[in-house]
């Protein structure tokens, strides 16, 4: 008997409603594919979903990683060196779904999408067949996203948008209603990186996306997530959370370990 596979949307609603009935945040791993080396990445996706991620964020590697900080600006020049490309993150997506049956998106820049052999279409049709639930593109705004949207979304991938703080309310009304699989919102203005202390304007802002997107739609927070007081704060606000350059961070002071203790740390914080 033949299996039907969930598609990318449904993957991912089921992981936020999954965590929505344990009354807890989902959490999401940005991990850069080829960082520190290729050969690392299988274990360390892998050693994230056991300490408990509920999304894996694939980073595809570019030279130019404009809404990045120093942090993943530096994990995505070495895995440039190591020669990683989109077949190698599309390839590592692939198995990890396989194995996992995870839920694995996709976090690039424009140009290596639309260069990718055969174009739009062939990368989407390549993108589902490997599994991936939605792919996120921080230089693509919303009002230009129609050439992905028109092959993604019969792949059944979700395009997801990012919002900033400084988003007027008018243009978060003509979007949002369109949005697909969750909203990712900016927790601040600037490049990803840790930081201290969340914006005191962050519920506020969750909260004017919340009035104005579909009923239900998961909201996570990202850009500066990095400690447990951070997961813990957005508790009541968000649906999710996040975290990029705490991760690589880790990775970089302890490896696999590192990696292991933060993830699990962030996830306890995202428990009620």
């Amino acid at each position: 008997m033949t299996t039907t596979l969930p598609t990318g949307l449904e993957r991912i609603g089921r992981t936020f409603a999954r965590a929505k009935a344990e009354g807890r945040l989902a959490v999401a791993i940005y991990l850069t594919v080829g960082f520190p080396t290729r050969a690392a990445t299988p274990s360390l996706l892998r050693v994230a979903m056991d300490a408990g991620a509920d999304l894996i964020e694939l980073g595809v590697p570019f030279s130019d990683p404009l809404a990045d900080g120093a942090t993943v600006q530096r994990a995505s020049e070495v895995a440039l060196q190591n020669g990683v490309t989109l077949d190698d993150c599309l390839a590592e997506a692939r198995s990890l779904v396989e194995e996992r049956d995870g839920t694995v998106l996709l976090m690039g820049y424009t140009n290596p999408f639309i260069q990718y052999g055969g174009g739009l279409a062939r990368f989407a049709a390549d993108a589902a067949a490997a599994g991936v639930a939605g792919v996120i593109v921080p230089d693509l705004p919303a009002e230009e996203a129609a050439p992905f949207d028109r092959e993604l979304a019969p792949a059944g991938i979700a395009r997801i948008d990012l919002y900033a703080p400084t988003t007027p309310d008018d243009r978060l009304a003509r979007l949002l209603p369109s949005a697909r699989g969750f909203v990712y919102c900016v927790s601040l203005t600037g490049v990803t990186g840790t930081r201290a202390a969340l914006s005191e304007g962050v519920a506020g802002f969750v909260g004017r996306v919340r009035e104005r997107a579909a009923r239900d739609m998961p909201i996570a927070v990202g850009f500066g997530i990095s400690t447990a007081d951070h997961v813990r704060a957005l508790h009541g606000v968000a649906d999710g959370v996040v975290v990029g350059s705490a991760a690589i961070d880790a990775v970089s002071r302890g490896g696999a370990s590192g990696l292991r203790d933060l993830v699990a740390r962030l996830a306890l914080a995202a428990r009620p």
